[in-house]
């Protein structure tokens, strides 16, 4: 079972990036405590010309510095209409949310993903900024996707919770294994009070690209034996949430085009997509489809390993 905190990554451009603004909006919405972590990348303290000590004492000054910023955040949190219901778990016993940053050596990527293994998830941004462009976050998103075991959130740079206010768009294929994809994304809508869009993509096999009129009727078919589908993977959530409105967006087209455009036209708060990392075959799965929406979403991307 997971524990009930989230975790962000910063870095020197944490002010920059929305990764920061994102966890602290989601620790409001599930009531749970935020655990930020900065890395010292431990190469960059070999490299000639920079002395060990002024990276780490730079390092412990922008911790100390967001941890300033998260008190500030709790206080006003605990301010007029938000203070007294605010509980940080279940079962800590605290009224307030107990924000804390920390700093770790060691590799970027895998210093994050091992300090956020069995909590709620991970949160970064999706490139930084800062004078240590490699330390994290955007030189770390990708392999931290690669190898986290809990869902991993990717945040474009300074998102702003005002951004969007669509519903939770899901990406889907239909032989996945839907159901943590499809609990992260009906917890987030339900937090948010939106619904979910399921969206599938679909496209011709090769040998139909070249007889348009077989390739209409194909299409055709193809789209309704999808939409007979995921409209019944939506009625089997729908009977398990019943409070949560589950739409169903069947398209056709390059699968991450066909993500994109869906999310921008429904003016999604949120993509959630799924990632095997079972075996390392997946990899090009992750590659065409999770990097491409990465790369380009305009607002922020879930990966939740199935």
């Amino acid at each position: 079972m997971s524990k009930a905190v989230i975790h962000v990554g910063v870095d020197d451009s944490w002010r920059d990036t929305g990764a920061m603004e994102w966890a602290l909006q989601e620790s409001l919405l599930r009531r749970e405590p935020l655990q930020a972590v900065h890395v010292i990348d431990e190469r960059i303290r070999t490299v000639a010309g920079i002395p060990p000590d002024l990276v780490d004492d730079q390092a412990t000054e922008l911790v100390n510095t967001v941890q300033g910023y998260l008190d500030e955040h709790r206080n006003e949190a605990q301010g007029p209409g938000l203070g007294e219901g605010l509980d940080a778990s279940p079962d800590d016993g605290q009224g307030l949310l107990d924000h804390e940053a920390e700093l770790m050596l060691g590799p970027p990527a895998r210093t994050l993903t091992d300090a956020a293994a069995d909590s709620r998830m991970l949160v970064v941004g999706r490139r930084g900024m800062g004078t240590f462009k490699r330390l994290l976050i955007g030189s770390t998103s990708e392999a931290v996707v690669d190898q986290t075991t809990v869902p991993v959130v990717i945040v474009p740079d300074r998102w702003k919770p005002s951004d969007h206010a669509g519903p939770v768009v899901v990406a889907l294929d239909q032989g996945d294994d839907h159901a943590p994809v499809m609990e992260f994304a009906i917890a987030a809508a339900s937090e948010r009070n939106v619904p979910v869009r399921i969206v599938y993509v679909f496209d011709l096999p090769g040998l139909y690209g070249w007889e348009a009129v077989n390739a209409e009727g194909v299409s055709a078919g193809m789209r309704e034996q999808a939409e007979r589908h995921f409209e019944n993977v939506a009625a089997e959530w729908n009977q398990k949430y019943p409070d949560v409105t589950i739409e169903v967006d069947v398209r056709r087209g390059h699968r991450v085009d066909g993500v994109l455009n869906g999310a921008a036209k429904a003016d999604a708060q949120l993509i959630v997509v799924g990632a095997h990392h079972h075996a390392r075959v997946t990899a090009a799965l992750l590659g065409t489809v999770t990097r491409g929406v990465l790369h380009h979403a305009t607002c922020p991307l879930a990966v939740v390993p199935v």
